[in-house]
């Protein structure tokens, strides 16, 4: 009998390597539009202490806030908007801050110096920011630019994994941003065109992955909720959209767009986690886009 994941990638959009190397019907092209300004990002970390103890450790990042940043931490499995304890690191591009949780101590440690930035006001490289629990080390980021300061915890044995990411932009109906969606996966290029015209002047959807059109959405006004099923890096994802407050929102409002990896056995969209301690490859990318005010 075939597993549910299989019996999804045989109907789902395949994204692969091969596809973007070859010839194809529908292909992405560039756009004389100025793609939209990504002004805040927030990542969001599982940390593993030990078999019993796991943390959700969330890095916020806004123009305003360069070159800092601002970190919340509390108990796994409790939603992001339930974090217990917040802090805002601004103003210094270098330095440590120590805070308790619980019966834990936190220390973070950082270095944005000489940070360099693509597009948005997340760090890109030249940079680190190293978290250390009870003074072991339990998350970095950063790149090899600061190798000698991170070989000292190279020893230590870290859990931690990117479980998810939401984006916020703003400007024009045209927007791009990166993702990788499981720790063996590569890194996508995910390209959105939301409430420009087709050649038939009416609004249209187009959401492109790896160059590879994954959705093309004609009647917008009609179809304004969706949802679409990919299958890349050998993972179900789910691609759900909702632009309702585009045209229906006359004071503002947002458009939405989440990717979620889904487990084998879920069936169902929005699925509710039993099991919230499974180690299966988990990831979401929540991007919202403010509403043109031009």
């Amino acid at each position: 009998m075939k597993s549910v994941a299989v019996c999804y990638s045989e109907h789902a959009i395949k994204v692969s390597d091969s596809y973007c190397s070859g010839p194809s019907s529908i292909v992405y092209s560039s756009s004389r539009v100025p793609t939209s300004v990504c002004d805040a990002v927030t990542s969001l970390y599982k940390v593993k202490l030990d078999a019993e103890h796991r943390f959700l450790v969330g890095f916020t990042w806004t123009e305003e806030m360069k070159p800092g940043f601002s970190i919340g931490i509390c108990d796994y499995p409790f939603p992001f908007s339930n974090f217990c304890q917040s802090y805002r690191i601004v103003g210094k591009s270098r330095g440590a801050k120590i805070f308790e949780f619980d019966r834990w101590r936190f220390e973070v440690i950082w270095d944005l110096s000489r940070a360099e930035y693509a597009s948005g006001p997340e760090p890109v490289s030249r940079f680190y920011i190293i978290v250390l629990v009870n003074s072991e080390p339990r998350l970095i980021l950063g790149d090899n630019e600061h190798e000698h300061e991170l070989n000292k915890y190279s020893r230590f044995d870290m859990g931690f994994s990117l479980i998810s990411k939401s984006e916020h932009f703003s400007g024009n109906s045209l927007f791009s941003t990166r993702a990788k969606f499981c720790n063996t996966g590569s890194i996508h290029d995910i390209v959105i065109r939301c409430g420009g015209v087709n050649r038939q002047g009416r609004p249209a959807l187009s959401v492109f992955i790896d160059k590879k059109n994954v959705i093309q959405v004609k009647r917008l006004k009609w179809n304004f909720r969706g949802n679409q099923t990919i299958f890349l890096d050998g993972l179900v994802v789910d691609l759900m959209w909702d632009v309702h407050d585009l045209f229906f929102n006359p004071t503002g409002g947002y458009a939405m767009f989440l990717f979620r990896t889904r487990r084998g056995s879920d069936s169902r969209l929005w699925l509710e986690e039993s099991n919230k301690n499974s180690d299966r490859p988990e990831f979401s990318l929540l991007i919202s886009v403010g509403k043109n005010s031009n």
